[in-house]
């Protein structure tokens, strides 16, 4: 294992040092806990609080997307592990704001099971009232009969943004979750890996795959995907990506859409901006019209190289929370055109 880090047991922590001493005028830990990073960013009273929580491993996910427009706090664990439920119940403590707080989650075991055991705790101790939203975007790692088991991956990022608008519009926490419901049923992914990562703590890689292949639909921990085949040309990629959205998700012509090209860690933005090229000739082909693209790192597996794909089918109301303000030391939406 070769990774610029000293010492596995202290990856998370310093890598939370890190961000605070970077972004420390905008960012701020929760009494000094590393594993918990707030919004520094100005904020109002009553304004329904959202808040993520998830394994390390992941930049800009789950971090990164706390800020003004988007969450106010994340739980952070160790790598590719959930966080306590202690420590989400204290970001939730921190991010009430007098009208509930709405967590979002990926559809993951550990951190499920956390997060209800956190919510129980505040609206028990605390009386905050919160509601939970599971973000179920991967295609590939369920059939369409069974959408709520499907992994949560790089979609939640849109989730994060339409939750942070409709909270900032003032609007009520069963509406913000509603409006983040609504965002979630319009979203679809799926991914393709051509190498693993290396979790520092243990040492080798999460999985194997021969120099000339690809896995189709892997999940960001190196989860079995649907098929292993031929290394794929970056228009063979698109192509499947945008084939399997659309058998899932049928989206008519004269649509609005935003598509997220996501690298996974270790894949150049220049072939993430070659596969958009083919995506954009697809979609521009079948009649719809991609607004507010999303080409570059989002939701990363540490070193893995690949990428994943994401449509959003957008209306009016969703194009507006998407195009409303939100910033964060890795995330804005400023250069979006």
């Amino acid at each position: 294992m070769r990774k610029i880090i000293n010492s596995p047991e202290n990856f998370v922590d310093e890598t939370m040092e890190g961000i605070i001493a970077a972004y420390g005028d905008c960012l701020k830990l929760y009494n000094g806990d590393k594993r918990i990073l707030l919004s520094g960013y100005p904020t109002r009273e009553g304004k329904v609080g959202i808040i993520t929580a998830g394994g390390s491993g992941h930049l800009p996910v789950f971090l990164g997307y706390v800020g003004s427009g988007l969450l106010d706090g994340c739980t952070v664990g160790n790598v590719f592990a959930s966080p306590s439920a202690q420590k989400m119940a204290d970001t939730i403590r921190a991010c009430d704001k007098g009208s509930g707080v709405l967590c979002i989650l990926g559809n993951y075991g550990g951190d499920k099971m956390n997060m209800a055991m956190a919510c129980e705790e505040v609206e028990l101790e605390d009386d905050i009232v919160t509601r939970t939203v599971l973000v179920c975007d991967d295609v590939a790692s369920a059939p369409k009969e069974k959408a709520d088991k499907r992994r949560g991956v790089a979609g939640m990022i849109y989730a994060f943004k339409v939750a942070g608008a409709a909270a900032n519009l003032g609007l009520s926490l069963d509406e913000v979750a509603d409006k983040t419901r609504k965002a979630l049923d319009h979203i679809r992914t799926i991914g393709v890996a051509l190498s693993p990562c290396v979790v520092p703590e243990v040492g080798v890689p999460t999985f194997s795959i021969e120099d000339d292949k690809i896995e189709v639909g892997m999940g960001i921990h190196g989860e079995k995907g649907i098929e292993v085949c031929d290394m794929m040309t970056a228009d063979q990629i698109a192509e499947l990506a945008v084939n399997k959205i659309l058998e899932d998700m049928p989206v008519p012509e004269g649509s609005r859409v935003s598509v997220m090209v996501n690298g996974l860690g270790a894949t150049p933005k220049e072939e993430l901006l070659i596969v958009y090229r083919r995506v954009h000739q697809l979609l521009t082909e079948k009649g719809i019209t991609l607004v507010l693209p999303h080409i570059g790192e989002y939701a990363t597996s540490m070193e893995m190289a690949g990428l994943s794909v994401t449509i959003m089918h957008l209306d009016d109301e969703l194009e507006s929370l998407l195009r409303a303000p939100a910033a964060s030391p890795f995330y804005t939406n400023s250069n979006l055109p």
